[in-house]
């Protein structure tokens, strides 16, 4: 892995700032052998910054919910004598308040809490007046709006050094990933507020060891700005999240994997070759969107019918028919029936608001 240069961390006190910012450590701190043991481990990697839970919030009672404030004197103990920085999570005014007490040089606010508006303007107002850098993950639930209000909510008590981590959402679905990654919100996020450095948290998205290496590429190939991964001295035996720790040694080589792009090249014959290319595409998207716009009038010619007859908008079996349709002709043109879904769900909904005006007009 070589260092793209780009410096999206330049004010925030880092001794390298190049992109990728890598943070590292356990889900959870248990021990101050525990903690110091990983810590040196990943000093010797040249890991600048280390993380750790202190406050784990759990979805049911009566599981290991952390060590409490007795873990920040085991991260302080790596300020001094590791030389690391050191980061955690906070949930609530209490834990800011016990962060800041203990010199912790960086928090970020977990999804549970940054889902919860009320939560975030505590904390924000907790933070007013205090240099300290914020990360913001990502709700559970999939809400650009929600996740940028969160964002804005610290960047108002006057916090500079703002930055979001993408950990995935909650799905009711049974899929590969502990929480889907749905690309295209952060995507969204990156659209909205270009200036806001991203890391991926590939640890909570896939869940399981074997495919953090598959998730943290490709959020190096989505140009972001680093990864917080978690890093156990002896992942087996972790109070919390086992299946998805590994050790400093797996981390140096998932590292040394990655493969780093540059936004930009100078290649002329790529430029052109890509201009070239980009024309189609939009030649395309002008296709499709002729197409839809005819789709949609001929479901709105379908909504007079319906109202004029006294007929349901929704027609279940039909729209089932169309779906399975579709998703048994995807496997011919090698498209995922994730992909066509969301599209003809999406196209299926334009619809019935089409229908839906014209029975109310």
């Amino acid at each position: 892995m070589n260092a793209i240069l780009n410096q999206p961390f330049k004010n925030w006190g880092l001794q390298n700032t190049d992109r990728p910012l890598i943070i590292a450590g356990p889900c959870s701190a248990e021990s101050e052998e525990q903690v110091m043991d990983t810590a040196q481990q990943l000093k010797a990697m040249n890991i600048e910054i280390y993380r750790a839970g202190i406050w784990k919030p759990r979805t049911r009672p009566n599981s290991f919910e952390g060590v409490g404030s007795i873990g920040l004197e085991w991260l302080r103990k790596v300020q001094k004598e590791v030389g690391m920085k050191v980061s955690t999570e906070v949930a609530n005014v209490k834990h800011v308040y016990e962060a800041l007490r203990f010199g912790v040089d960086i928090i970020w606010i977990g999804a549970r809490t940054s889902a919860n508006p009320f939560a975030m303007q505590e904390i924000a107002d907790a933070l007013k007046g205090v240099d300290i850098p914020v990360f913001v993950k990502n709700p559970v639930n999939p809400d650009v709006e929600l996740w940028i209000g969160a964002i804005e909510r610290i960047q108002g008590a006057g916090i500079t050094r703002v930055g979001a981590i993408h950990r995935g959402f909650s799905s009711f679905d049974k899929t590969r990933y502990r929480n889907v990654p749905q690309w295209q919100l952060p995507i969204e996020l990156r659209r909205k507020m270009p200036n806001i450095p991203m890391l991926c948290d590939p640890s909570h998205i896939g869940g399981r060891r074997d495919i953090l290496q598959e998730i943290s590429q490709k959020a190096m190939d989505l140009n972001y700005d680093g990864l917080i991964i978690e890093t156990h001295c002896n992942p087996d035996k972790a109070w919390s999240d086992a299946a998805q720790q590994i050790t400093p040694t797996e981390l140096g080589k998932l590292l040394g994997k990655l493969v780093l792009r540059s936004l930009n090249s100078d290649n002329q014959e790529f430029i052109h070759n890509l201009e070239d290319l980009r024309h189609q595409i939009d030649k395309y998207d002008d296709e499709l969107l002729n197409i839809i716009e005819e789709r949609m009038k001929v479901a709105e010619k379908i909504g007079m019918y319906k109202k004029k007859n006294n007929i349901t908008i929704l027609q279940p079996d039909r729209w089932n028919e169309i779906l399975e349709k579709v998703l048994d002709k995807g496997k011919k043109y090698d498209l995922s029936d994730e992909f066509l879904a969301n599209i003809f769900k999406a196209i299926h909904q334009e619809s019935i608001n089409k229908q839906t005006h014209i029975m109310n007009e």
